[in-house]
């Protein structure tokens, strides 16, 4: 019987050292897991044989389990590249047919959707135009290079302090052209709906009387100012009440509204809420502690970021940033169960279970990091060493082949 024993070892530490040298042929290759092979003894099947004389007729391979321990992960510099940092795997679709991969190597096709090297797309959930997920079903994922469309300025929001100290003007009227005609003043630039920028000119004016009070004006530079009205002060330095010119809109305290003219193709005029909510009368310098507006110009694209949550961002000229759909990682509950297709692809099994698919921090679903890989999660030195092992086994497993032959050719020549 010990040539059984034998041959089933050499087949054994054969399938051994195939696995072994597949982990050290993909030691480099992007979100790979490494495998173990999992052996089990045989013994004959006899009803009449003692529990206490069974002797083993060698060992089998049981199975063959890859190790989905975490992969080292390093930073590329392209912004589509993507690591997996815990549970999960990428949704990948071709032509319908789904499957799960770890390797987030991805770029964009003549299209603008996110692909792999093969094409397969990478699946997940649209950002409507204010950047709000609909998580209801997972699509193919795009990112599109279209501009950033403006947002016409409504609001100016402005947060001043008007020294207390500062003496009323000698020289009247008030004029822009004029500054001493004038305490303080200071600009910002707003746009229009279609993303021209205007600058808007603010100047503040101390009143002779009543005491603690000042006019307000505002206008597009160039032309003559708007005279808000009248900003009055407590005792505490706060905005006690506004007045506005009689006909003019009477908005709450401390906002006051104008409309400037139009640049070319845009709407007339252009209505403007300039919002003092904070400003202060203290004994210190005049200044702006806050200035704001909420439109802004057009932009075009410039990078895209994915954020730990897997949402795709594209960043603009103008400075800012939307939401343009967010990545959906898929997970199970026994991803051993997966069947391994190659090309870094698995594919669902009724052993696997079925995918849960949810977005990334997600329960029992791992974070992603942008602009990185996960590398492969073998470790050369301990492959080296289980190969030595195996080699060894091989040796052994032949030399117990060597053996048989000797005591047989000792019994034949028995004569």
């Amino acid at each position: 019987m010990g040539y059984q024993q034998g041959l089933s070892g050499l087949a054994g530490a054969s399938n051994n050292l195939d696995v072994i040298g597949n982990n050290i042929a993909n030691a480099n290759t992007v979100g790979f897991k490494q495998s173990r092979a999992h052996f089990s003894d045989m013994y004959a099947n006899s009803v009449a044989t003692s529990v206490n004389t069974q002797i083993g007729i060698g060992s089998g391979l049981a199975s063959v389990d890859q190790q989905f321990g975490q992969g080292t992960i390093n930073t590329t510099g392209n912004a589509l590249d993507v690591a997996i940092n815990g549970n999960g795997f990428f949704q990948m679709s071709n032509d319908g047919v789904v499957t799960y991969s770890r390797d987030g190597t991805f770029h964009r096709d003549k299209n603008g959707f996110i692909v792999d090297s093969h094409g397969r797309n990478l699946m997940g959930y649209n950002a409507n135009a204010g950047g709000v997920i609909n998580t209801a079903a997972t699509v193919p994922m795009q990112a599109p290079t279209s501009n950033l469309a403006p947002t016409v300025t409504t609001r100016i929001t402005g947060q001043f302090n008007l020294n207390s100290q500062d003496k009323v003007p000698v020289t009247t009227p008030f004029s822009a052209t004029d500054n001493t005609t004038y305490n303080y003043s200071t600009s910002i630039q707003v746009y229009d709906t279609l993303g021209g920028a205007q600058q808007v000119d603010m100047y503040f004016v101390k009143s002779a009387a009543p005491a603690g009070t000042w006019q307000a004006y505002a206008g597009v530079k160039g032309q003559t100012p708007t005279n808000l009205g009248t900003i009055a002060f407590n005792a505490a330095g706060q905005i006690a009440s506004t007045a506005v010119p009689s006909g003019a809109p009477t908005p709450s305290t401390g906002k006051f509204q104008f409309t400037i003219p139009a640049t070319g193709g845009s709407a007339t005029p252009q209505p403007l809420t300039l919002d003092l909510t904070g400003t202060t009368q203290y004994g210190g310098k005049d200044g702006v502690t806050n200035l704001a507006q909420d439109g802004f110009a057009s932009g075009t694209l410039t990078t895209f970021t994915i954020g730990a949550d897997g949402k795709l961002s594209g960043n603009y000229s103008n400075g800012k940033s939307a939401v343009l759909g967010q990545i959906a990682l898929a997970n199970f509950n026994n991803p051993n169960g997966l069947v391994n297709l190659g090309g870094n692809q698995y594919a669902e099994s009724s052993a696997s279970g079925v995918p849960q698919i949810s977005a990334p921090g997600s329960t029992n679903h791992g974070t992603l990091q942008g602009s990185a890989l996960e590398n492969s999660n073998v470790d050369l030195t301990v492959q080296l060493v289980n190969l030595i092992t195996a080699q060894r086994n091989y040796q052994a497993n032949a030399q117990t082949i060597k053996t048989q032959q000797a005591v047989d050719q000792a019994v034949l020549n028995m004569r």
